[in-house]
């Protein structure tokens, strides 16, 4: 029983969290909390292949029109990284570089997740990240609900057909939707979070640590977690 109950829990947070953006609906089907005896829909695990699943996902990215990003941006975004990763970084959103490329994270924002990874002794490759979004916003700005809505079920799906053991949240919208807690970044790092019973890290986004270095250190005490987990430090 305990498992169930905090996955309820979990649940329950996420679905306030949803309420907290103004969002009640994502395509058309009501938020809100599964009838007694049935899991919730976006706890639901995909079947099959991850790299094939992922594949399906991207494609049906690219062809995704339910909000108006479709029609600003070049590339969709819909994540990188090795189908069977353990560890999964989660970030807000596409930026012109990744809008140019089709790949998140391959900016100086990119450049330093690089290095945060080669700290935890990891590698790129060997990881899985995506965003939030999978269209740049114009101008950067921050996701509205409307887009939020649309995009995350693709995300619930990624995060299904991956199956990690640890997500990192990225910076306070990423957190703010994993967590389904909508408080600022602050309240919400050095606590034990998960989404639908995955241990959930929160922490920066590397271009608030671009903005403000001497976050760094509190950034890397977060990352702690995620070296308790996986057992890896600084490569020598």
């Amino acid at each position: 029983m305990g498992d169930r109950e905090a996955v309820a829990r979990s649940l329950a947070r996420h679905i306030e969290g949803l309420a907290a953006w103004g969002i009640d609906r994502i395509h058309g089907i009501p938020v809100a909390p599964s009838p007694p005896g049935r899991e919730a829909q976006s706890s639901r695990v995909e079947t099959g292949d991850a790299e094939g699943l992922l594949a399906a996902i991207a494609t049906e990215i690219a062809a995704c029109t339910a909000c108006t990003l479709c029609e600003t941006r070049n590339h969709t975004v819909p994540g990188v990284g090795d189908s069977h990763a353990a560890l999964l970084f989660v970030g807000e959103a596409p930026g012109r570089d990744e809008d140019l490329v089709g790949e998140p994270f391959v900016g100086q924002a990119g450049q330093l997740l690089d290095k945060i990874i080669g700290a935890l002794g990891l590698r790129r490759d060997r990881v899985y990240i995506t965003n939030i979004l999978k269209c740049r916003p114009p101008r950067n700005r921050d996701p509205n609900p409307e887009e939020v809505a649309s995009c995350t079920p693709f995300l619930e799906r990624q995060i299904s057909a991956l199956r990690p053991r640890m997500i990192v949240a990225l910076g306070r919208p990423a957190a703010r939707y994993l967590t389904g807690i909508d408080a600022p970044l602050a309240r919400l790092r050095g606590r034990d979070h998960d989404f639908h019973g995955t241990p959930l890290v929160v922490t920066y986004h590397p271009a608030y640590l671009l903005r403000n270095p001497a976050a760094k250190a509190k950034c890397w005490q977060d990352l702690q977690a995620v070296v308790r987990v996986f057992g890896n430090g600084p490569p020598e």
